[in-house]
């Protein structure tokens, strides 16, 4: 933080301005994928600001095993900034018992009120929180009321509009200093994860006075001015899209080889010297190479036995090998010129970082079988097991007690 920052908390677009720099482009928090050898990366290519993983708030402050989870979970240092770090909890006291032990490290403390997966569902927290608003507000306030830097959150929209800018207006009022909005339902997930509805956004962007950040639907660099124009918001975040090219927030003719994004992560991971857990690096090695490894089978295979840096790196040395003859033989004309078809989805050689397109859910998915009653919250919140979307980003699977095994977005 700065010197003025720090003698005097800075609130809404002063925060926004002053602190954050006014980004435009961030990374999201993602379970097992923006660590902090992630955000080394990411920043590289211009991402402006990035969240941490989400951090189980219990588990973080612990007293008894708490510096064991921190140890494996959070490492920052000086050039990681801005950075804000995301917890998911459902008791006030415990989240700002964890948040204390961030606060001079951090530019920001966000909650996860966005997490779908059955483990949140279980655990209580994430987007399971959405209908207690009660709770919400005095994990918010206390925040706001005792931490050194601002507070933000990150949620899911509701299935109506009205609703939606309710629950973002009742977080503002609270003490959130920016709002993260994630256009899908919290139903919104696996399968059934389809399209970020960006018009839930705008209105949200509409009706509060604090900075909103958008998310959902990043696919290339390209749909963040996109997003920007469309829903007015003051910064997008990606987090599916950077998994899977690290570059996103580059403005580039043609996204990065695919064994370069990875050779370089090794490299970050090895010069970084912070223990890193095995499965968190090979999960980020499957993401950037899924276009190249289903041509290379063998690797594939190789890659999942492997449990060593440089084992990994090896592998990557050899693909690189292979995937340079792929593209010199093969080439970049006609259809592999990237050029947009006429659902917007761009097509390139297995040698270069591309998204993973999700296919729409049909245009009565999730939508309440009864409309008598459309304009009763009672009904809306019956209902909302019925609304089916999701988040763009992962797997977020947290073990029991909270660590991660999955690259998700929180």
């Amino acid at each position: 933080m700065t010197g003025e920052s720090a003698s005097r908390k800075l609130t809404g677009y002063e925060f926004y301005e002053k602190t954050l720099g006014s980004p435009k482009l961030i990374l999201a928090p993602m379970v097992d994928g923006s660590e902090q050898a992630w955000r080394i990366l990411s920043r590289r290519y211009g991402a402006q600001a990035c969240y941490t993983p989400m951090f189980h708030a219990r588990l973080f402050s612990d007293p008894k095993h708490g510096q064991k989870y921190r140890d494996d979970q959070w490492s920052t240092d000086k050039e990681d900034r801005p950075t804000i770090v995301q917890f998911c909890s459902n008791n006030p006291e415990t989240l700002l018992n964890a948040a204390k032990l961030v606060e001079n490290d951090c530019d920001a403390v966000d909650i996860n009120l966005g997490c779908p997966q059955h483990i949140a569902k279980r655990g209580h927290y994430g987007s399971f929180l959405q209908d207690e608003w009660e709770l919400i507000a005095s994990m918010v306030s206390i925040l706001h009321k005792e931490l050194a830097v601002p507070v933000t959150v990150k949620i899911r929209v509701f299935p109506t509009v009205e609703k939606t800018v309710e629950y973002a207006k009742m977080i503002e009022k609270a003490g959130a200093q920016l709002l993260t909005v994630h256009g899908r339902l919290r139903e919104q997930k696996g399968h059934h994860t389809g399209v970020a509805d960006w018009d839930k956004i705008k209105a949200v962007k509409e009706a509060v006075k604090i900075p909103v950040f958008a998310n959902g639907n990043i696919l290339y660099h390209s749909d963040f001015q996109r997003c920007l124009e469309y829903t007015g918001v003051d910064g997008v975040m990606t987090a599916e899209g950077s998994l899977h090219n690290p570059a996103i927030f580059s403005d580039q003719k043609m996204p990065p080889f695919t064994w370069e994004m990875a050779k370089e992560y090794l490299e970050i991971v090895r010069d970084l010297k912070t223990p890193l857990r095995s499965g968190i690096i090979k999960g980020h090695l499957f993401k950037i190479l899924h276009p190249s490894l289903p041509q290379h089978k063998d690797l594939r295979e190789r890659l999942g036995k492997s449990s060593q840096w440089q084992q990994y790196y090896d592998i990557i040395l050899e693909l690189k090998e292979r995937l340079e003859a792929d593209f010199n033989n093969i080439g970049e004309e006609g259809e592999f010129n990237g050029q947009p078809d006429e659902k917007g989805i761009r097509k390139y050689g297995h040698w270069r970082c591309q998204p993973n397109v999700r296919p729409p859910l049909p245009e009565n998915y999730g939508k309440k079988k009864d409309t008598k009653q459309e304009n009763k919250r009672a009904s809306e919140d019956g209902d909302q097991q019925e609304d089916n979307k999701e988040e763009s980003n992962k797997k977020l699977k947290i073990e029991d007690a909270g660590a991660v095994t999955a690259p998700t977005t929180a």
